[in-house]
């Protein structure tokens, strides 16, 4: 099946990213128009580029994967979504699916799976790595919907702050990234404090590794 179609590659490790798009490019009708390392600058070329299809990576800096979905899936909900994740545990397929994306697949999947695994979501059908319990993500989504229900209590503003917070960012640094004013961040980081009922940095560090907002080598 010829796909002509628009990708953007994101994963945040360069070499990565060379080995997939080489993949890509060998796919009849597999245009890779742009591949970035960081979920901020994700959602910047998909506005701009509007794409036919995204291959995201979880684990990202800046705005992690299944946030970039969700926001993906609000602004450009024709920009189909495949995950291409090293997280295999079924809780970040059930997140994943339930923030808009189309298809999962494990970074050790053969090139063939990328393969069938981009002609379905292009066609707008659910794609799980067959090494993925299907009926079990179901069951997670069924029984938590977005899966990670310590999260739903923050805004997605406040996730993201979280995030950068964790990775080490400044108040400032934070304002900059996010084009706010610093009293804007402080707000939001004091907001999600509250809600978490957690009061210092170190504790927002430890809470955002568990819950996968940012990963454990960041």
């Amino acid at each position: 099946m010829k796909l002509d179609r628009r990708i953007v590659l994101v994963d945040d490790h360069a070499l990565v990213r060379a080995g997939i798009r080489s993949l890509l490019e060998s796919i009849s009708g597999i245009e890779v128009i742009a591949e970035v390392g960081d979920g901020l600058q994700a959602l910047d070329i998909v506005r701009r580029e509007k794409p036919d299809a995204i291959l995201l990576d979880i684990t990202l800096p800046g705005l992690n994967g299944l946030e970039v979905a969700a926001r993906i899936n609000s602004m450009e909900p024709g920009t189909r979504i495949l995950m291409l994740s090293m997280h295999t545990g079924p809780e970040y397929v059930a997140r994943a699916i339930s923030a808009g994306a189309l298809g999962y697949l494990f970074k050790d999947s053969a090139f063939e799976e990328l393969s069938d695994a981009l002609q379905h979501v292009m066609l707008g059908r659910r794609y799980l790595s067959r090494a993925i319990d299907a009926d079990l993500v179901e069951q997670l989504m069924a029984s938590s919907g977005s899966g990670q229900p310590e999260l739903d209590v923050l805004t997605p503003r406040q996730r993201q702050v979280l995030q950068l917070v964790a990775e080490g960012l400044g108040t400032r640094e934070v304002a900059e990234k996010l084009h706010v004013s610093i009293k804007t961040v402080e707000t939001h980081r004091a907001q999600l404090m509250d809600r978490l009922d957690i009061h210092d940095v170190p504790g927002l560090v430890r809470f955002a590794i568990r819950t996968g907002i940012v990963d454990v080598d960041y």
